[in-house]
């Protein structure tokens, strides 16, 4: 089977369960994080979703992977090869998700066992208030899991990473002024409000960029 052909069975399928489903291309895009244009191109067959997509489509739907490479107008064995290479790749890139998901949580275990290996040393030495090193592991927590997931080009959660890093980081600001200097300085929060509005902007304007130079 061509690429071609293919490209077209697969955005056959994705218009067919969309429509099931209820969805818009726009809809669909957005739980995706990709771009209605992407969709678009899909369905129409100029391009065809990584494999890692179609597993979140074929979770989306319902519905298995090979759902989404075969043509219900062909017989079996006029698929079956594309299929099985296709399975196999999908096993590989779950293989690689699960590999990673393990890494990003070590990660975060990692950080949270220096927090509290720092509140035991922190307390043992009879310091009060130790436990706002578990407050600083937030934005900590948050610029780990930024840093891997960048350097894996997987833009997915940035917007929320982003945020928690900015809010957590005014929290624990907040706290140090409080706890150790007695400073109830309350308004340091608003300084998150036009920062939030700044993330929500800034990724909203470069919303496109990443999928639609993956999809060509």
């Amino acid at each position: 089977m061509h690429d071609e052909k293919l490209k077209a069975i697969i955005g056959s399928n994705i218009a067919a369960y969309r429509k099931q489903q209820g969805l818009t291309q726009m809809g669909l895009a957005e739980k995706l994080n990709y771009s209605d244009k992407a969709v678009s191109k899909w369905e129409r067959g100029e391009s065809m979703p990584d494999v890692l997509t179609l597993v979140q489509l074929a979770e989306l739907f319902g519905i298995t992977v090979n759902d989404l490479l075969t043509d219900p107008n062909e017989l079996p064995e006029e698929t079956g090869a594309v299929v099985g290479k296709m399975e196999k790749a999908v096993e590989k890139t779950l293989k690689r998700k699960a590999d990673k998901l393990s890494i990003l949580g070590l990660s975060s275990l990692l950080v949270w066992f220096v927090a509290l290996l720092l509140f035991v040393i922190i307390s043992s030495l009879g310091i009060a208030k130790s436990w706002i090193a578990f407050i600083y592991a937030i934005p900590a927590n948050a610029i780990v899991l930024l840093s891997l997931r960048s350097a894996w080009h997987d833009f997915r959660w940035n917007k929320t990473l982003v945020s928690v890093i900015a809010w957590g980081s005014l929290l624990s600001l907040y706290m140090s002024l409080l706890l150790f200097a007695h400073l109830n300085i309350w308004k340091l929060f608003l300084l998150g409000i036009p920062g939030q509005l700044a993330v929500l902007l800034w990724f909203r304007l470069f919303r496109k960029t990443p999928k639609e130079e993956q999809n060509g």
